[in-house]
């Protein structure tokens, strides 16, 4: 029986280390994004672990969520003995106010944030709808979402909506006889490359600049590995999905 997890933006970061720690023997893993990473392969091999990749950009989050629909039909859930989709993937757009953004930039990062995992999910509350198992979806939200920043009104807006959606999904598969338990989790402040992008914008635009600086200044950071076993472990809780948003730290 295999634990099937399904993860988008697993190829560095935080989403990185979840996949390497979801590699464990008889899992099932099955990674959304746009570069591989052979280091997985082996791993996967090494364990024992079942691991597919498909190198999609979800700024097309409608033709990964056909794919996986599609992919979803085609199993035996008698096979598994659970199902989890991860929405990790999110990108920052330049950090400059909203009267000076780009529309095509505004688009990916909402698209890419926002888009895709709603189809992603509903894709995968669709295909399992009568697979008699335990269905997880865990969105990967940030406090952003949940507190405004001058200069990041696309990267809030899409948190803020992936709360909001999922708070929204909780409701629909509370009505289901064998809902999916769902959680938009926030993971906290990790040290990955969208900080250091936060840090290197111009002060100028960017009027939040010193508290990201001073985060890392003062090591307060927490690594992606670290960040990855906080995560997985609320996904592990016995309450998972209790409250519909969530926070590692409380």
């Amino acid at each position: 029986m295999h634990h099937l997890t399904i993860l988008t933006g697993a190829s560095r970061g935080m989403g990185l280390a979840m996949a390497q720690q979801l590699l464990q023997p008889g899992a099932l893993l099955l990674c959304i994004s746009r570069q591989t990473n052979t280091a997985l392969e082996q791993q996967a091999h090494n364990v024992g672990a079942a691991l597919l990749h498909w190198p999609m950009d979800l700024a097309d989050g409608a033709a990964a969520a056909a794919r996986l629909h599609g992919w979803l039909m085609q199993q035996d859930p008698a096979t598994l003995a659970s199902a989890t989709l991860i929405n990790n993937a999110g990108v920052i757009p330049p950090l400059v106010p909203l009267s000076e953004s780009e529309p095509a930039a505004l688009a990916q990062a909402l698209r890419v944030g926002l888009e895709a995992p709603m189809q992603l999910s509903a894709a995968f509350l669709g295909a399992t709808r009568s697979w008699v198992l335990p269905r997880k979806v865990l969105n990967i939200s940030s406090g952003l979402g949940r507190r405004a920043m001058a200069s990041q009104a696309a990267y809030c807006a899409a948190k803020a909506g992936m709360d909001h959606f999922t708070r929204c999904v909780a409701l629909d598969e509370a009505l289901q006889a064998n809902g999916a338990k769902v959680c938009s989790l926030a993971p906290g402040v990790i040290d990955t490359d969208m900080q250091r992008q936060l840090r290197s914008a111009d002060a100028a635009q960017f009027p939040d600049l010193g508290s990201f600086a001073g985060l890392h200044a003062q090591g307060q950071l927490t690594s992606p590995a670290d960040a990855a076993r906080r995560v997985l472990a609320y996904l592990a809780r016995a309450d998972f999905g209790k409250d519909a948003v969530g926070d590692v730290r409380g």
